[in-house]
């Protein structure tokens, strides 16, 4: 039998030496006498179980000087003995990034007041509805509870009016990172290659409109976000029912960015029934805003030019105050839901803050008009009398406009969360002209 003398000292004393445990000091075997040890050691039936024991003693003593620790540091910071009270800071730690830019660069880190507002990210914030939808929420909640982001650089007016982050929805780690680091609770997806780009790039479209897609869905089921993603009137195809086209349908798109929409609708909704993912999604007719330029959006003329179907109606404004002449690709009876981007914007704020129990569905149809060519010219002459219009039909833009909804039936969106529009085709066209006619007034003081 093996003297007591001859054991090993316990690894509790060598923890002490390098420095694990602390101050709690531990006695070594050696200190023990050899009689004591005797006595002891028939007790013990291995030296692994004589181990275990002293840690387990050594675990009590720290976990009972820990407890003393924390009831007198809570003695102290109720009773401070200068007589003032204590408040207990938050700290909030911002994980490191390689895109995302120091936490000294105001506008893109933020610090969220302490308020019942959404704190916002909008992906693809870039776009003419990302900005404007921006500016809106920021009037609501807040300059600093609405974060911009893209992968483009902004321009000066949207750079200096509230935070703007630099965002890759492909990037898995760096959209989560941004999510948990500004505490994001509201999310609209934005981010998308349009029709035009998306027919031209089929697999850099899937990619940004379908796995982007699947990466937002999965951020945003993760950490209980509310989310909005837009579908479109291109969600619909030549075989669904168009005058009206209601919310449930056949829908067979024939575009990339259409198939990608339908693709996120059935995505939104499946991750809100099977993991309670509040997701929320309005199809938006055509968009009408003084601020777009032909041939840009989801029309974009000049990567492909059998796409421009909606841009008739915002180039007719220009082209009147221009020169009173204007050249329509489509045919004058030509129908097709509108509407202008108040009144977008509006729907998609509108949608958000609704109950969650007003919802019987998680995507809407929304619309304010509907109008052709021939109606949106007799509204405009009312203006400028003298215009003159001329019809050169395109067969590729006509075959595209002829298989999209002439009438989208939103009467689903005004029954459950109150949509309501507030601009007609009158309205409309008179905005416009007020935009318009001042910016080509000040154009030509300039």
């Amino acid at each position: 039998m093996t003297s007591p003398l001859s054991l090993p000292h316990s690894r509790g004393s060598e923890a002490e030496a390098q420095g694990e445990i602390g101050p709690f000091p531990v006695r070594p075997v050696s200190t023990v006498t050899a009689e004591v040890m005797g006595a002891l050691w028939p007790r013990l039936p291995t030296h692994q179980a004589y181990q275990e024991a002293q840690a387990a003693s050594i675990f009590k003593t720290k976990m009972a000087i820990v407890k003393n620790l924390g009831r007198t540091l809570s003695q102290l910071l109720q009773s401070p003995g200068c007589g003032c009270q204590t408040s207990i800071v938050p700290v909030r730690c911002i994980g490191v990034s390689p895109r995302q830019v120091t936490s000294d660069a105001s506008f893109h880190s933020v610090s969220f007041s302490e308020t019942d507002h959404p704190r916002v990210l909008i992906t693809g914030g870039l776009g003419q509805l990302g900005v404007g939808l921006a500016k809106l929420l920021r009037k609501r909640f807040g300059k600093n509870n609405v974060i911009l982001s893209d992968i483009r650089k902004p321009p000066d007016d949207v750079f200096y009016n509230g935070p703007f982050i630099y965002s890759d929805i492909l990037d898995y780690k760096n959209l989560r990172e941004i999510v948990v680091n500004n505490r994001i609770t509201w999310l609209f997806h934005y981010s998308a290659l349009l029709s035009a780009v998306g027919e031209a790039n089929v697999p850099l479209a899937r990619a940004v409109n379908i796995t982007g897609l699947h990466n937002i869905l999965d951020i945003a089921a993760e950490h209980s976000l509310r989310l909005f993603v837009p579908s479109t009137i291109g969600a619909f195809g030549p075989t669904s029912p168009r005058n009206p086209t209601p919310d449930l349908c056949i829908q067979r798109p024939r575009t990339i960015y259409g198939v990608s929409k339908v693709h996120a609708e059935l995505m939104g909704e499946y991750y809100h029934y099977r993991y309670g993912l509040d997701f929320r999604c309005l199809r938006y007719p055509g968009i009408i805003s003084a601020d777009s330029q032909p041939g840009g959006g989801t029309t974009g003329r000049k990567l492909f030019p059998c796409l421009s179907i909606l841009d008739y109606a915002v180039q007719i404004f220009h082209d009147a105050i221009k020169n009173g002449k204007f050249q329509c690709n489509l045919k004058s009876d030509t129908r097709l839901p509108m509407m202008y981007i108040d009144d977008c914007l509006k729907a998609t704020l509108d949608v958000m803050e609704a109950p969650a129990a007003s919802l019987s569905m998680r995507t809407y149809n929304i619309s304010a008009m509907s109008f052709s060519p021939e109606e949106l010219v007799q509204e405009v002459k009312k203006h400028i009398p003298e215009l003159q219009v001329t019809y050169n039909v395109d067969a590729v833009r006509q075959a595209i406009a002829d298989s999209w909804p002439m009438n989208f039936d939103d009467s689903n969106a005004r029954r459950d969360w109150g949509w309501k529009h507030d601009f007609d085709l009158s309205e409309l066209v008179t905005t416009m002209f007020n935009i318009l006619g001042s910016d080509s007034r000040v154009a030509q003081t300039n």
